[in-house]
């Protein structure tokens, strides 16, 4: 079975500048123009039109969602012409592509692996789209798509590239909380008590704990109590500030594709891993703590599932 090698750092390049990807600023424009230059390379994601203004917007006023599209529409059709802007930064000369983003904007078509990330922190969003074959990577990233971060790179340069996209800005607070560095619960305990929480029954959760007791261990082995489980739900699940989902898939071939999972969410004190698993008949949850470094290896772990299946 193939595999990808993401949980050891890269080799030390020859120079500062071989080590160092190469990224560009682009708008949704500017990358469209520059996709269909590169022989219609198609995107990995799709624009959609804003829906027009509906009947009940007139009559009732502007709904968030349409007053949203609104301004996108309105942001997007104040920018710059994309064939004059990428001329004058020297990507675009005589309807021909810059030979680098050309080649990045063809391998984000044609990939070997594929790896999609959505990135959620305190109601801010970041989507990256990650594409790897013959040992490079490219990759494209937007908080608002409108303005898109488009970068290629070596891939032994890959697994610092995915540590940056989990990297939390600098001004997040991180405090402490009820969870220890590691846990390992039934799924069934955290589909009921997410439900509870959802349904704002939040004073479920010792009843659940106590209907759960002795099945839930720490990092030692050692049982958890229900007081003390019930508070650590309440800091898994109240307590949630973002979460982060990768997919990752092989695309070289024309059969079905396998998607693997890494899924992390943020807590009070930082990143938390949810690494599913079986015991027997039973479906349990493993949740760690984790760093932003850390996610090169988890997917590291879950491609070496899908890959060259």
């Amino acid at each position: 079975m193939a595999t990808i090698d993401l949980s050891h750092p890269p080799p030390t390049a020859a120079g500062l500048l071989d080590a160092l990807p190469r990224r560009l600023a682009l708008t949704l424009p500017e990358l469209q123009l520059a996709a269909s230059h590169a022989g219609g390379a198609p995107l990995p994601f799709e624009v959609t039109d804003p829906a027009p203004a509906g009947a009940f917007d007139q009559r009732l006023g502007t709904s968030r969602a349409s007053a949203q599209d609104q301004a996108y529409a309105a942001a997007l059709a104040a920018l710059h012409d994309p064939a004059e802007t990428l001329a004058r930064r020297g990507l675009l000369t005589h309807d021909s592509l810059d030979q680098g983003l050309a080649g990045a904007l063809g391998l984000l078509a044609t990939p070997r692996v594929a790896v999609d990330l959505d990135v959620t922190v305190d109601g801010a969003r970041v989507r990256a789209w990650h594409r790897e074959a013959q040992g490079a990577v490219a990759t494209l990233a937007t908080a608002d798509g409108l303005v898109f971060e488009l970068a290629w790179l070596a891939a032994s340069a890959w697994p610092d590239e995915l540590a940056r996209a989990a990297m939390l800005p600098s001004d997040q607070g991180l405090r402490g909380t009820a969870l220890p560095d590691a846990i390992d619960v039934p799924f069934e305990l955290l589909d009921a008590a997410s439900e509870a929480v959802r349904s704002s029954r939040s004073d479920l959760l010792p009843v659940l704990a106590a209907r759960h007791s002795g099945a839930c261990v720490d990092a030692d082995g050692g049982t958890i109590g229900d007081v003390e489980l019930a508070s650590m739900l309440s800091a898994l699940i109240i307590d949630t500030r973002g979460r982060l989902r990768a997919l990752g898939a092989d695309v070289s071939g024309d059969e079905t594709t396998v998607v693997g999972v890494v899924s992390w969410v943020l807590l009070a004190d930082g990143w938390h891993a949810l690494r599913p698993r079986r015991d027997g008949d039973e479906h349990r949850v493993e949740v760690r703590r984790v760093e932003a470094a850390d996610l090169a290896g988890d997917l590291a772990f879950v491609l070496a599932e899908v890959v060259g299946r």
